[in-house]
């Protein structure tokens, strides 16, 4: 049950969306409804942003994965263990661009030997696959995301012309199939496939986890059947984004069905982005496990939210209970 109603959730958007298109509430779908999800979008965004910002880290807590900077004579990682600024800068872009620490993740299992006297053993293995799978789901929907800038621009960025060619650079068919539309649905197959199979993973999985995988799959899936199957306006659709962009809609006529389908998709994937884990997109760079140097053994930090503590030394102690201590055979410093 927790992957059937994701999957029903994303079902029911898709026909409401189609619903909607063919019964002709066009200008609803097509400028009310993408103006809403992107006025949450921003607006929840900000507020996580500065909800943990103002959140106090009175301690240096960065996770590290190597010897810290101590003697001279010790050997240090001044990546996995940064003690400057400039280290940190240098491990979060590791981390923020090519999923470092997802990179060193290794998996545990326990394997049964029949008839070993020694009994079961414990095995540690790579788990590059999941790093990969990542890192092309990621770079592909940022890559798409840049690529869908010649609907909002006049004229088109030159580098957005250039992605779009090397995107492309194959030239398999007409039109062209661009190489991250199917790297992306390979990497959401992937995880999807991972998370059903692996029992333990399965175990864990809640229906937000499977949910955003279907809606970006939805989104995925139109966006190919769009290009490569159904015909549609490109031309209206320009039209309608560079309204969006002047504040200044229309909604030309001819645009197909599937378009509103895909467009309500991705206004859900907009509201739906801000409250849910999706945004670790923004969280990395304010978590304190990451932005932080480990300078602890070279700088002194005191707890910001510490005060002045009344307390009971040990003469005062003795000197309140000093007759008693005797009376009990306990040894005092002062007779």
């Amino acid at each position: 049950m927790r992957l059937l109603f994701p999957l029903l959730a994303v079902a029911v958007l898709i026909l409401v969306a189609f619903a909607g298109a063919t019964a002709g509430l066009n200008f609803l779908f097509g400028v009310v409804i993408p103006y809403v999800a992107f006025a949450i979008f921003v607006f929840g965004v900000v507020l996580r942003v500065v909800q943990w910002a103002r959140v106090p880290v009175p301690f240096r807590i960065p996770s590290t994965c190597g010897q810290e900077k101590s003697f001279p004579w010790i050997k240090r990682n001044k990546i996995d263990n940064p003690s400057s600024t400039g280290a940190v800068v240098v491990r979060m872009l590791l981390e923020i661009l090519l999923f470092r620490s997802l990179f060193r993740n290794t998996k545990a299992e326990i394997h049964y030997e029949p008839f070993s006297p020694a009994g079961p053993k414990v095995t540690y293995g790579s788990a590059k696959w999941l790093w990969l799978a990542g890192l092309a789901f990621h770079w592909s929907f940022l890559t798409i995301a840049i690529r869908h800038l010649r609907f909002f621009t006049e004229p088109i960025p030159s580098f957005v012309s250039l992605l779009e060619y090397l995107d492309g650079f194959f030239q398999i068919g007409v039109p062209a199939i661009y190489a991250t539309d199917a790297v992306i649905l390979a990497a959401v197959t992937y995880l999807f496939i991972r998370r059903v199979i692996v029992p333990q993973l399965r175990y864990i999985s809640l229906p937000a986890d499977y949910f955003p995988l279907f809606l970006i799959f939805g989104i995925v899936a139109s966006g190919v059947l769009m290009r490569y199957v159904t015909r549609i306006d490109v031309v209206g659709i320009k039209e309608l984004a560079m309204g969006w962009v002047t504040l200044h809609p229309t909604v030309p006529d001819g645009i197909g069905v599937m378009f509103y389908v895909h467009l309500f998709l991705v206004s859900t994937l907009f509201v739906y982005f801000p409250f849910s884990k999706l945004m670790h997109m923004g969280g990395v760079f304010l978590s304190p496990t990451r932005n932080l140097a480990n300078n602890n053994r070279a700088v002194r930090h005191i707890n910001p939210w510490d005060y002045p503590v009344k307390i009971h030394t040990y003469d005062e102690y003795e000197d309140d209970f000093r007759d008693l201590m005797k009376q009990a055979g306990i040894p005092v410093e002062k007779e």
